[in-house]
């Protein structure tokens, strides 16, 4: 590992790969270009699958419920608006 690197802590690694996203129910919340999925696990809890809508077989990305509301959070503050 380059000094430049950090660890990487994949706490959904087994999650991910184990998601049965075969029945979600996307949504497109506030326009056409991102859909989420909120996705049941065995584990109990409920995980939040977001995709591209324009490539809905490409990257999907899973966020725990924290992690969800806090990305919501951010996005309602601007965090990620351009400058």
């Amino acid at each position: 590992m380059s000094e430049n690197t950090a660890p990487i802590y994949d706490d959904k690694a087994e999650v991910r790969g184990n998601l049965d996203l075969s029945n979600a129910e996307w949504q497109r919340p506030g326009g056409d270009q991102v859909e989420i999925a909120f996705v049941p696990h065995t584990d109990g809890a409920t995980y939040v699958a977001m995709r591209n809508a324009t490539e809905p077989d490409g990257t999907i990305l899973v966020f725990t419920m924290a992690e969800w509301d806090a990305f919501v959070a951010g996005a309602k503050d601007g965090e990620f608006d351009e400058p």
